[in-house]
């Protein structure tokens, strides 16, 4: 469950502010509601996606059941 910003407070900031956490989760939100968005929301989706692969992806930070904190190099 997501525990943070909401997306009127995010949208007053550049993505270069924004959490890790943060654009994961609106990435999977609004991935999930894409093929319902407008040109804003499809423009925020793209933006998003830029940011991600500036920092070089989003990393997992918690290790859970199935899966640790590093991923495997094969």
């Amino acid at each position: 469950m997501y525990v943070g910003r909401d997306m009127s407070e995010l949208t007053m900031e550049p993505k270069q502010a924004w959490q890790e956490k943060e654009l994961g989760y609106f990435h999977y939100a609004l991935s999930q509601a894409a093929p319902y968005l407008n040109q804003e929301g499809v423009a925020m989706l793209r933006e998003i996606n830029k940011e991600i692969e500036r920092r070089g992806g989003l990393h997992a930070r918690e290790a859970t059941w199935t899966n640790g904190t590093q991923f495997p190099m094969d």
